[in-house]
């Protein structure tokens, strides 16, 4: 059975947005080359990519057109290739399904739908970001893995990531590893048998 892995960027005090300079600001996220390096083999390992619709609309405006621009890095050229092929996944009730190539939207029965999808061929399917559509299928229990890229900040305030949680969920430390930006990332699967 395909999982569902949650793949973010969250502060030490776990929020996965600050409110600062509006819902979406993400200028506190601390990167480098070591970090792009080791997302970009991570990924090069799933064909599908989950989103929530306003993580999906920006990532759709940068991603697909990335790799043409003035300079690009290497992170943009292999991203940018490895997003047009992915199949994307997205969560929203209000965005249409015209005009997106190789994406599927969900806009209702959620639950069914992602169960569907995990019990499909394929690979792993990667959540980036999109903390509503987080909260929404934390609520349901969908979430199977958890990449956290835990960043050096205290935001005080902000999007937390866990939220809508029912009862207690144990996890099992699968892996860490520290960046040269003081990033931590912590993969942690559910324990499901606890």
């Amino acid at each position: 059975m395909r999982k569902i892995v949650s793949f973010v960027h969250v502060s030490l005090d776990g929020f996965v947005a600050s409110t600062d300079e509006g819902m979406a600001s993400l200028g506190w996220i601390s990167l480098g080359d070591d970090l792009f390096e080791y997302v970009e083999q991570r990924i090069q390992q799933t064909d599908t990519a989950l989103y929530g619709r306003n993580t999906y609309q920006m990532m759709e405006s940068y991603w697909p057109t990335a790799a043409d621009k003035p300079n690009p890095t290497r992170h943009d050229i292999e991203h940018s290739r490895w997003y047009k092929n992915a199949r994307k996944i997205v969560l929203s009730k209000t965005l249409e399904e015209k005009n997106h190539v190789n994406t599927k939207i969900i806009g209702s029965n959620l639950t069914d739908e992602l169960n569907k999808l995990k019990q499909g061929a394929g690979s792993e399917i990667l959540m980036f970001g999109s903390p509503t559509a987080t909260h929404a299928l934390m609520a349901e229990n969908l979430i199977d893995e958890y990449w956290l890229f835990i960043n050096p900040i205290l935001l005080g305030q902000g999007v937390p990531l866990f939220k809508n949680i029912k009862d207690r969920t144990a996890l099992t430390l699968v892996k860490s590893k520290i960046f040269a930006s003081g990033v931590v990332c912590l993969h942690y699967e559910l324990n499901r048998n606890r």
